[in-house]
């Protein structure tokens, strides 16, 4: 446990101590803060009968999140692959001349 943090964490009105490496606090706290701030949102515009139904709403939005990032990243890095050969063909083609 040798330069570990032991923090609190606070997600839905419920501390949870975690022990975790110096690095990755200010990432787990600002992640808290924003769990918090999707349940304030959910709360106030759907009818949220319990803290479970908005906890699993609050998950699915940031899984999709990370799920279009790498649908987005791998569409993106297509794109270059395709303009990198346009180009080296290009460059192919002054080069022959």
């Amino acid at each position: 446990m040798d330069g570990k943090l032991k923090i609190k964490i606070s997600i839905a009105d419920r501390v949870y101590p975690l022990t975790v490496e110096p690095a990755q606090e200010e990432g787990l706290r600002s992640a808290s803060k924003k769990i918090d701030a999707m349940i304030k949102q959910f709360e106030e515009n759907y009818a949220v009968r319990d803290k479970q139904d908005v906890l699993a709403m609050c998950a699915l939005q940031f899984a999709s999140q990370v799920e279009q990032k790498q649908i987005d990243n791998a569409i993106d890095g297509e794109e270059t692959i395709e303009r990198i050969k346009r180009l080296n063909t290009l460059l192919d083609q002054y080069l022959e001349n």
